[in-house]
């Protein structure tokens, strides 16, 4: 895709702009002065009554030109604006489309390298169960960046209205990641939680999975520890419950941290971070978040320290009211 370079020229068109009426501005009210100047010498020396010349009001007319003049400028200010943001939304778009395209195209090439080695070579039970497991993850990994695109577009639909139910949300997730372990292979989740504590949340149980599936795979993918882990911890406050999401990953640098939110943007290329994903997973996280009325936020320590995500929801009306 060809790059369009914007950017330098939206910067010298508004410095000129910015130039050329400020200049304007001074020569308006300088010439205004000498003609004011003029008519005065004019009328003293034909003795001619001033209510016959226009009344000179230099005041008004500054106060005038500097509203013109700021409106101008909040017109210009607004139009570079956009077009710096437009830019920005270029380059993330563009960003999106080559790793995306890189995300579909790496699990294809793999399918088709294997089902190739099944038709030329004649393999062992072994090798063929291998081989099995490898494109099987390589669908995996297709269907989730598929389901990724999928599900953004209707959870960003002003018509969404799904199903809210009320469960008991440390079982819910507790049941979610034993039932699922496969998903994160390797990886060590574990859900703390006490017996028979009821935090019960209206949540919807097939958005709230995409969320408890998006954060661990992060988890795993972002981890350059021998043994990926992530701990799940709940508190309970009058009328809130904080979920805590805490890996052993690589962490994430404070200037990053309300950035990873954004749709379709990626860590630097000096990360380890940008050569993976699509740039959906977390913005979808947050919007499922707000889909059930709460907040999200990340901390860590820096790199290789890991990161701790705070989804933050609302108890049931049921459960307050108990408290």
């Amino acid at each position: 895709m060809k790059r369009i370079k914007l950017m330098p020229n939206a910067i010298f068109i508004f410095i000129f702009s910015l130039v050329a009426l400020v200049s304007s501005f001074v020569l308006y009210i300088y010439w205004y002065i000498e003609i004011t100047i003029g008519l005065d010498d004019v009328v003293d020396k034909f003795d001619i009554d001033p209510h016959m010349v226009f009344e000179s009001q230099p005041a008004l007319v500054i106060v005038v030109l500097s509203l013109l003049v700021g409106l101008i400028l909040t017109g210009l200010s607004m139009t570079f604006i956009y077009n710096l943001k437009m830019q920005q939304l270029y380059r993330l778009q563009n960003n999106f489309i080559n790793n995306f395209t890189h995300e579909l195209k790496t699990p294809v090439t793999s399918l088709k390298l294997y089902l190739e080695t099944f038709l030329k070579h004649e393999l062992s039970k072994e090798e063929q169960d291998k081989f099995v497991n490898y494109m099987l993850q390589d669908v995996h990994r297709l269907s989730d960046n598929i389901s990724n695109i999928l599900d953004l577009g209707r959870i960003e639909s002003s018509h969404f209205k799904g199903e809210f139910v009320e469960l008991n949300l440390p079982c819910f997730v507790s049941s979610f990641y034993a039932d699922n372990a496969y998903l994160f292979k390797g990886a060590n989740i574990k859900v703390e939680h006490l017996e028979g504590d009821d935090i019960n949340v209206a949540i919807n149980t097939s958005l709230f999975e995409m969320l408890l599936i998006n954060l661990a795979t992060n988890a795993v993918k972002y981890n350059q520890s021998g043994k990926p882990e992530l701990q799940v911890q709940f508190e309970v406050s009058q009328r809130n419950v904080m979920i805590k999401f805490s890996d052993n990953g690589i962490g994430i640098d404070r200037s990053q941290s309300k950035k990873i939110f954004k749709k379709f943007y990626q860590i630097g290329h000096s990360n380890i971070m940008s050569a993976k994903g699509s740039g959906l997973g977390l913005y979808l996280v947050q919007n499922i978040v707000r889909a059930h009325r709460g907040k999200i936020k990340v901390s860590s320590d820096g790199a290789d320290s890991g990161s701790m995500f705070t989804v933050t929801l609302p108890l049931s009306n049921k459960a307050v009211s108990s408290r």
